[in-house]
């Protein structure tokens, strides 16, 4: 289990990038430029509409793409110079779609099969494996066949292979589509639990609520590059920016906006916060 960061180790980098550029077909680029930090025990969302970058950013970290110019470093060495699976130590990426990663027999199997080409075995081995299934609640169906399960379990499926690597770096990227309520719930909490434990999160999501709910910060892309980098509450201020970005925040920060005008101060990122600046807090509405 990685501790749990102090002030001091939370001002470490783990992952920098600096000045990246990419393009998939040589002409348009996906990446335009971009300087990023990410410091240990990090809660990050990056965000953007269809096309902004982000899960191109999302695999310059973990080396699933290098870049054309520019450097990425994780711990202080360049992704040029490590191998995915050398990479996959330090940073763990689970897939929108959860069946490119399936491909073992068993949910046992597959949680294994990451940990175990890192070279960990017995006692060792087993440890990370059970403790990924019971984090990602798997334990009773770690004997079935993942693709004859539900989305919502082969996603968690995905996510406890990660898990199981024991890597400093979780990415995620739209973990919660195509899931319920609270499929969705479940699935966030657990991955909060992650981030307490001292793991860097990075969010790659459409939802905005995920973001106000959950995240710590905000990296807003658009056109291949970042256009802010702020807590949520700074970046929902920002509504033409949003918009220009093709997204807009959850709709209670919207209304939360709309009824300044009648009296109420300070932001809201979800219905408690709004009800406690209406009914308790002090400047609400008139």
């Amino acid at each position: 289990m990685i501790p749990r960061p102090d002030s001091s180790s939370h001002d470490e980098r783990i992952i920098s990038v600096n000045g990246v550029k990419f393009s998939y077909d040589g002409c348009v680029p996906a990446l335009a430029g971009v300087t990023l930090n990410l410091k240990r025990g990090e809660y990050v969302a990056i965000v953007g509409g269809n096309g902004s970058g982000k899960t191109t950013l999302a695999k310059m970290l973990n080396g699933l793409l290098k870049p054309a110019s520019g450097t990425v470093t994780v711990r202080g060495k360049s992704t040029l110079d490590q191998s995915v699976a050398e990479l996959a130590r330090y940073v763990g990426y689970a897939f929108q779609n959860p069946d490119h990663q399936l491909f073992c027999s068993t949910v046992d199997d597959e949680v294994r099969f990451g940990p175990h080409n890192l070279g960990y075995k017995g006692d060792d081995l087993s440890k990370k494996v059970g403790r990924a299934l019971e984090t990602m609640r798997l334990t009773q169906l770690k004997d079935k066949p993942p693709l004859s399960l539900t989305l919502g379990q082969r996603r968690r499926i995905s996510i406890a292979s990660v898990i199981a690597m024991d890597s400093e770096v979780l990415i995620f990227d739209e973990p919660t589509t195509g899931l319920d309520t609270q499929e969705t719930d479940d699935l966030m909490s657990s991955i909060e639990g992650l981030n307490r434990e001292g793991r860097t999160i990075v969010l790659i999501t459409h939802d905005m609520r995920l973001v106000a709910k959950h995240a710590k910060r905000v990296v807003v892309m658009s056109r291949g590059r970042i256009v802010l980098d702020t807590d949520p509450r700074g970046a929902f201020s920002d509504l033409d920016l949003l918009r220009a970005s093709s997204m807009l925040p959850p709709p209670v920060v919207i209304l939360a906006q709309r009824l300044k005008k009648y009296g109420l101060s300070g932001e809201a990122l979800s219905p408690e916060e709004l009800l406690y600046l209406v009914f308790r807090g002090k400047g609400g509405i008139r």
